[in-house]
């Protein structure tokens, strides 16, 4: 097509009257993000599957009692089919109030149910709690003990017993009786844990429960934890006239862990069993099942450095054990859930990275290799379960595109695989537990959640039950940029995928402020072709009012590209990943709308210790930087998560000590704000003590907050807003609008 001059002041006109347009939409406050909740979206929540995959149940209010009634809904039609459990019928015996209960759960043939009340979190994964026992069609509710509140209170499969865990030691409750059973007497706070995860297994293997009943509900299998060695945190609580000493145990890199064994407990002979797991201590027991086989129990273990795994089948009634799978990798195994045993009794199913990518195996009961299920140069993110009626499996995975998940199915013979999930994006699956239905969670970068539900067996769409249509309708009211996604390599050959946040007014011939956002770390994937939180409204704050492009890009040593690229940083925490972000700081600083004198990075945790180390060895790079929870040394951190990346200090100082901002302090280059939770128990604030003591010593002038009692989030209440205005402050002063003269001039 050939443009006249007619033609361009047409188009001319058009850009005109968009820019107008994008003028008129309103501009995001701090206060729609953090206080108002004006842009949260709508989800389906509640979705307790019943065994029949067509209902689930789901709490819902009863305003007329005030009451919270259990309801059963038709998954087919959404609507409300019965109510299960009435509100009203939940009152203690010599009460005439209703407890409120936090959660519920059923047993298996769903005719009774346990109500957690009073649920008090302790850490990352595990709560106590007052638990009481309901019976379906007697109406009868029990509270499960009195003996002060329980963890992990779970049924037996017969439902005839209840097992907990209460100040550190192990306990059954028979429901015919009420009589309460201790197994264990010798748990003690910071010394001796039974049934449940001491803080680095809860943290780093992602698990609190630490027992399981049998397949016939004869026997508890359980953890137990010898913290004797492991030394103490001391962590200050502040609020009353004396602050409170809070002290639990906190094995940092290097340091003697848990010494950790299995044990089963017979409930007709009252005799323990312990399980042979080896001679050596100094190991990792990260999970602990039981088989098909109600006498047999398989177990994990690991070497100290993680690149050694075994898979254990002990017998419950002798302790004997036999390894019966074994793998090593040069660097690291990860720990999942995804060791499945099947009912046939035969075999299990196993996902492993040793061909380079994540996939499904097949395995028998003796550990040979039945076939791989799964193949390509792509990962299965996510295993969601086997239908053993159909012989199917079913995961997520990244094969269609790198930036997007998609649900799949594939028979056991590794053929007949097919996509059920269409669309772009990322699709978040909630299977039903008889694998005829599913909810499917997908949103774009650009594009907020849609809720729709789908039959499993070829992803035909029953309904949609959430659209969001209302946020999207307030989304065009506002000032927001679509997020683009882009590519970079690196000066030696890493692929690096990104995204950019532009203002809506953007002009090319300008010179922009880039603020990058970095977390960086193993595990976690920021690049995604997912809507975002709230922080992604933040970005959308600052470019279309403080006139900032946002920059995301994920490094080497994050997932998603192979075991290659996720490994590629072992021994070196931090090395590459900072030379990546560095290049591309330089990229951006060559694009000609972007002032390369205004570059910034901020980050949270692991982007914490990003941010400091762009900040201490880019070189003048970045003019200012927001250090959130930072680990500045990882001799302060946690001997699981650490170990795994860099080996112990003892055998590895350097990879510790070049790559700890602490030593480069005398190095920092542009404005640093740095913001820690003093109530942090997962990242120590000791960790943003260390720093500012390095960075005074080096008499560099920074800025810094804590939140008193904060955890490692620095969330709650009123603290988000105030954190990110405090941020945004900041970085008005000291990157978008800098003051002339200062010393970044």
């Amino acid at each position: 097509m050939l443009f006249t001059s007619r033609n361009w002041l047409a188009i001319l006109l058009f850009l005109i009257f968009l820019g107008a347009q994008a003028q008129q939409r309103k501009q995001i406050t701090l206060e729609d993000i953090y206080r108002n909740g004006t842009f949260t979206p709508k989800t389906v929540r509640g979705v307790n599957w019943m065994k029949n995959g067509q209902f689930y149940t789901s709490e819902v209010a009863d305003e007329k009692n005030k009451v919270v009634d259990v309801v059963r809904f038709d998954v087919t039609t959404g609507k409300a089919v019965n109510t299960i459990i009435e509100g009203e019928d939940l009152k203690p015996a010599g009460s005439n109030v209703p407890i409120k209960f936090n959660s519920y759960s059923f047993n298996a043939d769903e005719q009774k149910v346990l109500f957690a009340v009073g649920t008090e979190p302790i850490y990352r994964h595990s709560a106590r709690a007052e638990y009481y026992v309901y019976d379906v069609k007697s109406k009868n509710l029990t509270k499960l003990s009195n003996g002060g509140k329980q963890m992990c209170a779970t049924f037996s499969p017969d439902a005839k017993r209840v097992a907990f865990a209460r100040e550190n030691n192990m306990f059954f409750v028979d429901l015919a009786t009420m009589q309460e059973t201790q197994i264990t007497t010798n748990g003690k706070f910071n010394q001796i844990i039974n049934g449940y995860a001491d803080w680095v297994y809860e943290e780093e293997f992602s698990f609190a429960q630490g027992f399981a009943w049998s397949p016939d509900g004869s026997k508890i299998a359980f953890y137990t934890f010898d913290e004797n060695r492991v030394p103490e945190y001391n962590m200050q609580v502040w609020g009353k006239l004396y602050p409170q000493d809070y002290r639990f145990k906190y094995p940092k890199a290097g340091e003697a862990n848990s010494v950790v064994t299995v044990s089963v407990y017979h409930l007709g002979s009252g005799k323990t069993v312990l399980l042979d797991t080896g001679k050596e201590a100094d190991i990792y027991l990260p999970r602990m099942q039981w088989t098909k086989n109600a006498n047999l129990v398989s177990i994990q273990r690991m070497n100290r450095l993680q690149n050694n795994l075994e898979i254990l089948h002990a017998d419950a009634t002798t302790g004997k054990a036999s390894v019966i799978l074994k793998e090593t990798n040069p660097a690291y195994i990860e720990i999942t859930d995804d060791l499945t045993y099947l009912e046939n009794g035969k075999q299990f199913i196993f996902t492993s990275e040793k061909d380079g990518y994540n996939h499904l195996y097949l395995y028998n009961m003796a550990g040979k290799l039945d076939r791989q299920i799964t193949k390509g140069n792509w990962e299965v993110s996510r295993f969601l379960g086997y239908d053993e009626k159909n012989s199917t499996f079913y995961y997520e995975s990244t094969e269609a595109a790198l930036l997007d998940k998609h649900l799949y199915r594939i028979s056991n013979t590794g053929q007949n695989k097919k996509q059920l999930t269409a669309g772009a994006g990322t699709h978040t699956i909630n299977m039903s537990l008889d694998f005829k239905y599913y909810l499917d969670y997908v949103s774009t970068a650009n594009t907020p959640m849609v809720v729709s539900l789908h039959t499993a067996k070829d992803g035909k769409l029953i309904k949609v039950l959430e659209d969001n249509k209302v946020l999207q309708n307030t989304l065009a009211n506002y000032q927001i940029s679509k997020q683009e996604f882009f590519s970079l390599k690196t000066s030696d050959g890493a692929k690096l995928d990104g995204y950019t946040i532009k203002p809506l007014n953007f002009d090319a011939t300008k010179k922009y402020p880039v603020l990058m956002f970095v977390y960086g770390g193993p595990g976690k994937q920021e690049v995604l072709n997912k809507w975002g939180n709230s922080t992604f409204l933040w970005y959308q704050y600052l470019a279309n009012t403080k006139d900032i492009i946002i920059v995301c890009v994920d490094n080497r040593g994050t997932p998603g590209k192979g075991a290659a690229f996720k490994r590629a940083t072992y021994a070196n925490l931090g090395k590459y990943e900072i030379q990546d972000q560095i290049e591309v700081a330089k990229y951006l600083g060559n694009q000609p709308y972007v002032d390369k004198g205004r570059i910034g990075i901020w980050g949270h945790s692991f982007g914490g210790y990003m941010t400091l180390l762009a900040l201490t060895k880019g070189n003048g790079l970045f003019r200012a930087g927001i250090s959130v929870a930072p680990v500045t040394n990882w001799r302060y951190y946690d001997s699981i998560y650490t170990e795994r990346y860099l080996k112990t200090p003892q055998e590895n100082a350097a990879g510790y000590d070049q790559n700890s901002p602490l030593f480069f302090a005398n190095n920092l280059q542009g404005k640093l704000l740095l913001i820690h939770g003093t109530g942090d128990d997962n990242v120590h604030f000791q960790n943003a003590v260390a720093m500012q003591d390095a960075l005074i010593s080096a008499n560099k002038q920074f800025d810094s907050f804590y939140y008193p009692n904060r955890n490692h989030g620095v969330a709650g209440g009123p603290t988000l807003l105030h954190r990110f205005t405090m941020m945004t402050n900041f970085l008005e002063k000291n990157l978008i609008n800098p003051v002339v003269g200062s010393d970044q001039e």
